[in-house]
């Protein structure tokens, strides 16, 4: 079993800057892929971005290709969205995904966190 827990969201202005983090329980968190996915108002959930067990091999969604960046800890079990350059478009609530290798979008999932950027 993984837990995670998600912070780092807020209230910010667009064109700014946040940092989500999403810190797994446990003592396999290196073996699992990770992600992050949002959900806005009146939307389905859809992927932002996802990093493989080993770090490599990151994906972006073609909305936050390059104002956005993941990367991952596995010392400090902790995977981060740096999310910059901060968009209306932007807000939603922002969930954490663990899953087995190749699976994505499976496996465990955080509560969320709100992302509400004003225009």
């Amino acid at each position: 079993q993984v837990q995670l827990v998600e912070s780092g969201g807020g209230l910010v202005q667009a064109g700014g800057s946040l940092r989500l983090s999403c810190t797994a329980s446990g003592r396999t968190f290196s073996s699992y892929d990770m992600g992050w996915f949002r959900q806005g108002p009146g939307k389905e959930r859809e992927t932002v971005a996802t990093i493989t067990w080993s770090g490599g091999r990151p994906y972006y969604a073609d909305s936050v290709k390059g104002r956005f960046t993941i990367s991952r800890d596995n010392a400090k079990n902790t995977v981060y969205l740096q999310m910059n350059s901060l968009k209306p478009e932007d807000t939603a609530v922002y969930y954490c995904n663990a899953a087995s290798r190749g699976g994505i979008g499976g496996g465990y999932w955080g509560q969320g966190t709100q992302v509400t950027v004003s225009s």
